[in-house]
């Protein structure tokens, strides 16, 4: 996750992924001063063992308590 979008969501080391409304997943964050502000990149692998696909749209969020 870009360092810039970490700062604007006010993330706290955690978000929240959520494609089309049904998959939520909450993972770990990391700063890559090299991924685009409107990107975040996560483990493939990871990835496809929670069932979502490569280029998703997703919502991204930090994690609601």
């Amino acid at each position: 996750m870009n360092s810039a979008t970490y700062k604007f969501l006010q993330m706290s080391g955690r978000l929240e992924i959520v494609v089309a409304g049904k998959k939520k997943l909450e993972l770990k964050t990391a700063l890559f001063p090299e991924v685009p502000e409107n990107e975040v990149w996560a483990n493939t692998d990871e990835m496809k063992i929670q069932g979502l696909s490569d280029n998703s749209i997703a919502t991204v969020r930090k994690v609601l308590k």
